[in-house]
């Protein structure tokens, strides 16, 4: 009996290898793809992208690897990424392709989408225009008030750390003003995350659910075979608070009449609204609002930490940027949604030029031939005909430091974005390859909210407050290091952590209020 079962294992094994290696051999020399350059373990298996995922690095080595193989690299059995920017309107502006399928994977439930995975175009079309309805510029100005609240909280916590001239943790505190304005612009609720701790907790769950999901998307293989419930399982505990927090913000909103206040819920709930019986989990609302919560509060975040790193690290930039705050209005007050705002360009400047070195979304967005295309035209990427069945990208990261598109695209030049002297073929090549919001139909919605946001908050804080880079160990948090590996050497580049989005930390900044506006704050 042992010598019997002994000789089925050695069977299973043996067979196991064989497949492997007859699929292996397939993808190297039989497959579509098989002429296009790139690293051979990602030629033959998802593995590649799902190591370099889970070290949060994906876009740091896909730079590496386009730089290495070519315009044009195979990433995965199926994969193909590409850097052209004609490559990019051929992907993203093209009617015939769609999402790929690969997005399914990052559903925190199977078969309940929200408007990011969500892979029909026509529910896609439903939800964007729902979604779009709350962070349009009108709803901008509708809900600006309670932004600005949030604000005045943000900047008075400043204030108390200047006062005691402690080094302040800018991705802290940043976190938690996007949480917390989030919440109320869904649901009303404030979570009071700036000066309470209590559901801070909610913050890490968002960065661990995105991470979760990437690996998912990167290499489908872990949430086949469920490695991802393990993982809950060493954080049931978490996994269970956050459940029940996302019930209660949702149940309780539920509770109120529906225009109680203009918020998120208040524009789906007719539309999306579970029905009697429906388990919450279950529903569109918290398939949305699940998305809605990392996707409109720590891109920002990390547009703002980045931009403060930048900040601090180049004093020419910084006085330009204090100069044209501190002449532009009279009253810190007065920094709010509006021309005068508008007409900030090095403001602006200063925006793109920080989304330009570190994208919030810094990967590659996957897509393929529709599933209901018909045409038997080729499709055709930058000269390349797409097989079916084959996902297809443009990296953002790599796109925004092609040096011939952005020469010195590692230092921060805000002045590049409003240099006359930039002859205008140069700049239209500038405007296409920038593209930290996507392009197209899923291009992201929520662009007028983080460009007004991310405004208010950093022209406030130029007005408030002067702030350097903490000194020592402490001010060098966030940068790069020669000890964090190639891609990520560099000093001067805030550091990025690939999860779908971004995780980051730092910079740490020291705070000192103007004594011009000191009065201002105990108003």
């Amino acid at each position: 009996m042992e010598e019997a079962s002994s000789m089925l294992a050695a069977y299973l094994v043996a067979g196991f290898a064989t497949y492997i290696a007859l699929l292996f051999s397939y993808r190297l020399f039989l497959h579509p793809l098989r002429g296009y350059p790139g690293p051979l373990l990602a030629k033959v298996s998802d593995v590649y992208g799902g190591i370099q995922a889970g070290f949060m690095s994906l876009h740091v080595k896909t730079r590496d690897d386009l730089l290495k193989y070519g315009p044009v690299m195979r990433y995965g059995p199926n994969k193909l990424v590409f850097s052209s920017i004609k490559a990019l309107s051929d992907i993203y502006q093209n009617e015939r392709v769609a999402k790929s399928h690969l997005y399914k994977h990052t559903a925190a439930t199977d078969g309940v989408w929200h408007v990011f995975n969500v892979i029909d175009k026509a529910s896609h079309r439903f939800k964007r225009k729902l979604i779009g309805q709350i962070v349009s510029e009108r709803s901008m100005r509708i809900f600006e008030p309670i932004m600005l609240q949030q604000i005045d909280v943000f900047i008075h916590i400043l204030q108390s750390s200047a006062q005691s001239r402690s080094p302040v943790n800018m991705t802290e505190k940043l976190k938690r003003l996007g949480i917390d304005t989030v919440s109320l612009l869904a649901f009303g609720y404030p979570l009071n995350t700036q000066v309470d701790p209590k559901y801070r907790f909610l913050i890490d769950a968002h960065i661990f659910g995105n991470y979760r999901a990437n690996l998912s998307m990167q290499f489908p293989l872990f949430k086949k075979i469920r490695i991802y419930s393990f993982l809950e399982l060493l954080f049931a505990k978490e996994v269970r608070q956050y459940f029940t927090v996302i019930e209660n913000m949702i149940t309780s909103r539920v509770a109120e009449e529906k225009d109680v206040r203009h918020d998120l819920y208040s524009i789906v709930a007719d539309s999306m609204n579970p029905d009697g019986g429906q388990y919450l989990k279950d529903s569109e609302i918290w398939a949305e609002a699940v998305f809605f919560f990392p996707a409109g509060g720590e891109t920002t975040s990390t547009l703002l930490a980045a931009a403060f790193f930048y900040l601090a690290r180049n004093p020419l930039a910084y006085e330009s940027l204090a100069k044209e705050i501190r002449s532009s209005f009279k009253d810190g007050r007065e920094i709010k949604g509006g021309p005068v705002l508008a007409s900030c360009k090095y403001l602006r400047a200063c925006l793109d030029e920080t989304m330009r070195i570190s994208p919030p979304a810094p990967g590659t967005l996957w897509r393929e031939l529709s599933s209901t295309e018909t045409s038997t035209e080729p499709w055709i990427v930058d000269g390349h005909i797409i097989p079916p069945g084959v996902q297809v990208g443009v990296n953002t990261y790599a796109t925004h430091h092609n040096e011939e598109i952005f020469s010195d695209s590692f230092e921060f030049k805000p002045e590049r974005w409003n240099d006359p002297d930039i002859p205008q073929e140069q700049k239209e090549l500038m405007n296409a390859a920038f593209q930290p919001f996507s392009i197209g139909t899923r291009s992201c919605a929520g662009k007028a909210m983080a460009y007004l946001q991310s405004s208010i908050v950093l022209a406030r804080s130029i007005w408030y407050f002067d702030f350097q880079t903490a000194p020592g160990d402490l001010g060098k948090v966030g940068g790069g290091s020669p000890s964090l590996g190639k891609g990520r050497h560099r000093e001067s580049e805030y550091q990025l952590y690939e999860i779908i989005a971004a995780n980051h930390d730092g910079p740490n900044l020291i705070f000192q209020t103007r004594n011009d506006v000191i009065g201002e704050l105990s108003t």
